[in-house]
């Protein structure tokens, strides 16, 4: 359970706090690809254009940290 307490009258901030952590634990991208179905073909592009992503941002990591 996700919960942000208002401090000083300030919801604005409270619901940038909110945002931030439903970014954080994915619940915001997920409610997205759930308001429409999504064909199993096109979900398996999907998780496979994103695993290539993830796998060239770790490969971008490392070479960073071994130049350092």
């Amino acid at each position: 359970m996700v919960q942000v307490t208002v401090k000083g009258n300030n919801v604005e901030r409270a619901i940038r706090q909110l945002k931030k952590k439903l970014m954080k634990e994915g619940i915001l991208r997920e409610l997205r690809l759930r308001e429409a179905y999504e064909k199993p073909s096109l979900k398996r592009q999907r998780k496979h254009k994103e695993s290539l992503r993830r796998v060239a941002k770790e490969r971008r990591m490392r070479r960073r940290r071994e130049r350092a």
